[in-house]
């Protein structure tokens, strides 16, 4: 029954979003403005690099075609036009005459409720920011109750900013009656009210699926199965890596930014035959706003369980330098433990399409997910991580192949190979245990010849 009540619960916080836009197909103008110096300019990329990225954030929904890319230089992205004068005239000449446009996005990571109003008003058609662009993509691929649910936490600040140009547009309108009739709240405070209670709603239900989570996790450390996250800026082939390492023909990477949504977990075999857990995760990107990475805190969170980080790099992209940095930066940002950070393994994927490719940086491993190359290579990399961060061992024991430390050891730990001595009916066996498997062994077989590699 109190499931069947969470169920209806959920349902209501995941009803349609008031800040999806309509199901219909969207003609964009790309707007790009160009800081030409100072602070704000990245040395890293250059505006048609960031355009291209913004493109394909438009090519990732469904029905969204881009009519036009139109970069525009700007001394100061942060005010209120975000363009000078001058400039300001020529983009909105250049919008007003382009033939269908439905929508305008303007490729900056948020602009305010203030600021889009004035935009709408001038080029007469709704503008999306990085952050309305990149939600609707969250909103699009979310298919577990999860994702949805930090979608609609990552709403909240957007419904807030909204909901203040509402209030004051609601005031002019009704010449400075602000009081609900006899309630005594504003139409601010009672919208204000009801937006935090939806939070409330959104964080307790993440709690409980966190909880479930934590539940799994515990299991899994209970069968010792070591994990490894794959991370990296999104669609630098995570997915295809993955498929590559653990021979799942069921995964299916798609040429898309975002496409992995969720945290999903596969199981493969390192070269010791020790099973090992590859999750994949959610892909970063530049300016991603804080709040939408905040939101997801719940997938990411997985993060820090893990024994380490593989981190995914396409090395053929022009922004590779750029999309490291994004990336070692919101890792930064989740406070993972300082050994996960340093025993970081770094992929150069792709590596098929550039010719006699050597990575500049000495730890790093050259990889082609899609053809096979370096795999081997990196797994012996992760087998050899993996065995420090677990503290798993490598013996090699003599049993006596009447009893039973041979089916036990196949249960418990990774049997690596088994030389049988027919004289005298005992093996020597070479395995990789835990710990605490080790600790049982020795208490259950106490008379065992054990050797250490």
């Amino acid at each position: 029954e109190e499931e069947e009540e969470d169920e209806a619960a959920l349902e209501e916080l995941l009803g349609p979003s008031p800040l999806a836009p309509g199901p219909g197909a969207q003609r964009v103008a790309v707007v790009h403005p160009a800081v030409k110096w100072g602070p704000q300019k990245s040395p890293l990329t250059t505006a048609e690099l960031q355009v291209a990225e913004a493109v394909a954030l438009v090519d990732t929904l469904q029905n969204w075609t881009v009519l036009d890319k139109i970069i525009i230089p700007t001394k100061n992205p942060n005010k209120k036009f975000v363009f000078g004068k001058g400039n300001f005239q020529v983009l909105t000449e250049k919008i007003k005459k382009l033939p269908h446009v439905t929508a305008v996005f303007l490729n900056v990571e948020r602009i305010s409720s203030l600021t889009k109003k004035e935009l709408e008003g001038a080029w007469g058609v709704p503008v999306f920011d990085r952050y309305t662009v990149v939600l609707h993509i969250f909103r699009c691929n979310a298919r577990t109750k999860e994702a949805k649910l930090q979608v609609a936490l990552a709403e909240i600040p957007l419904l807030r900013s909204n909901l203040k140009n509402e209030a004051s547009q609601r005031d002019q309108q009704r010449g400075g009656s602000r009081y609900i009739m006899g309630s005594g709240e504003t139409f601010l405070e009672t919208q204000n009210r009801v937006l935090k209670e939806r939070e409330l709603k959104i964080r307790n239900a993440l709690e409980k699926l966190k909880r479930k989570r934590a539940l799994l996790r515990t299991q899994r450390r209970k069968c010792e199965f070591p994990m490894v996250s794959v991370m990296g800026y999104t669609n630098s082939g995570k997915t295809t890596l993955i498929k590559a390492l653990t021979g799942e023909a069921g995964l299916q990477p798609r040429d898309q930014l975002f496409a992995t949504l969720d945290i999903t977990a596969h199981a493969g075999y390192l070269p010791s035959h020790m099973p090992v857990i590859y999750v994949d995760t959610i892909g970063f990107l530049t300016d991603l706003p804080h709040n939408l990475v905040e939101s997801f805190s719940a997938t990411l969170e997985e993060v820090a369980y893990s024994d380490l980080i593989v981190h995914v790099r396409d090395i053929t992209h022009p922004e590779t330098i750029l999309q490291k940095a994004t990336v070692l930066s919101v890792l930064r940002n989740l406070n993972l433990p300082s050994h996960l950070l340093d025993s970081m393994v770094e992929v150069h994927n792709k590596v098929d399409l550039i010719e006699r490719y050597k990575p500049a940086e000495d730890n790093a491993l050259a990889v082609s997910a899609l053809h096979g190359h370096g795999l081997e290579k990196l797994k012996q990399e992760i087998e050899k991580k993996i065995l420090t961060a677990t503290g798993k061992k490598i013996l090699t024991v003599n049993i006596n192949l009447e009893g039973p430390q041979l089916s036990w050891l196949y249960k418990e730990a990774t049997v690596r190979e088994v030389e049988v001595m027919p004289e005298d009916g005992t093996a020597r066996v070479k395995v990789i245990i835990g710990s605490s498997a080790f600790g049982r062994y020795k208490n259950l077989f106490p008379n065992s010849e054990i050797f250490m590699s």
